[in-house]
């Protein structure tokens, strides 16, 4: 055979791949690792740097003494700088127990709680929301201890300001109720212009309820997250790549024995002489009976040879029908009668 035609009989066709099972896997594959790289890994990664920023914002804060609050708050907009958040302040004023407004069955330290958001009017002119801490839930609003009247000196650390919470406020008990700190809804529930940022007192501070925990300061497990996430943007690839050369070497190999099986076969053809007598129906039936022939006369070498002297049967039919049944198994009496008519002949 020639290599041409063994390597148009080896070849493949990439068509195989052009089904729904594989065009779909295929599609599918090229998606989640899409979206593996430009969501879900910058998600998380994105996570950690905030986490990171924060821990180092803390850590920066809690080693330096209180501020005055106007030093970090604008005194236009009651807000602070991204990179301010969690500095120590103080500020001196009084609190406005009356419009004070409930944080609802927020979670602290695993424990649904309320707290307590009451406006603070600095002697700066700042009016600001002071976040007082928390108190347990129980069935139903639990007592909360109301903020002092008369002026005070705080002491906190300054909060970026929430978004706007999907849930409504609602009034309950008598109380104001909130579902987030976002101090222009807030600001809207008590008809008291507000600055865009809120204060978060810390322990020992007049008007404290229990103060609110600073976060913990570990980076989490976000960045492994967002490197398994690349990783596996990377592997799904490789993973398609690889079923991809499995499917097509087994297919190769499977051609490669079709062909081998065929040339074996044609070199045969080729070897057997173009004269030889090919074998038909008459020889082979011709064959047949020669062989069970001999079988037979293999089987009973001790048969006796027919006596030249013995008569002729063939003519009788009871005789006939007695050997077709019995065979020389038993005697046969037609035999018999017909040796007696014989002798007496």
């Amino acid at each position: 055979m020639s290599s041409e035609s063994t390597t148009s009989s080896t070849s493949f066709s990439w068509r195989t791949f052009l089904t729904p099972g594989w065009v779909i896997g295929t599609l599918l594959i090229i998606a989640f690792s899409y979206f593996a790289f430009t969501v879900l890994a910058p998600w998380q990664l994105h996570k950690n740097t905030a986490i990171v920023q924060r821990n180092d914002q803390i850590e920066q804060a809690f080693h330096r003494d209180p501020v005055p609050a106007a030093d970090v708050i604008d005194p236009a907009s009651g807000g602070i700088e991204p990179g301010e958040e969690w500095t120590r302040v103080s500020l001196i004023g009084h609190y406005l127990p009356e419009q004070e407004v409930l944080l609802r069955l927020r979670s602290v330290d695993g424990h649904p709680a309320y707290q307590a958001l009451t406006p603070f009017r600095s002697d700066d002119g700042l009016t600001l929301l002071i976040n007082r801490g928390y108190v347990q839930a129980t069935e139903g609003i639990p007592p909360i201890t109301p903020a002092p009247s008369e002026s005070v000196t705080l002491s906190g650390v300054v909060r970026v300001n929430e978004a706007l919470p999907s849930s409504e406020p609602l009034n309950e008990g008598g109380r104001l109720q909130v579902y987030g700190i976002n101090t222009g809804q807030v600001s809207d529930l008590i008809h008291l212009p507000l600055g865009r940022d809120y204060i978060q007192l810390t322990a020992g501070s007049p008007g404290e309820l229990m103060a609110i925990p600073v976060p913990k300061l570990d980076r989490g497990s976000h960045l492994s997250y967002g490197l398994q996430w690349i990783a596996f943007g990377i592997m799904a690839p490789l993973g398609l790549g690889y079923f991809i050369y499995a499917e097509v070497r087994e297919r190769r190999r499977v051609r490669e024995e079709e062909a081998e099986m065929k040339a074996s076969r044609t070199d045969e053809a080729e070897k057997q002489p173009a004269d030889s007598p090919r074998p038909t129906a008459d020889t082979a039936a011709e064959a047949s009976a020669s062989t069970s022939a001999n079988v037979s006369s293999e089987a009973a070498p001790d048969a006796p040879p027919a006596s030249p002297t013995s008569p002729d049967t063939s003519q009788d039919p009871t005789a006939q029908t007695f050997h077709q049944r019995y065979g020389d198994q038993h005697r046969n009496p037609w035999r018999r009668r017909a040796e007696k008519k014989a002798r007496e002949r």
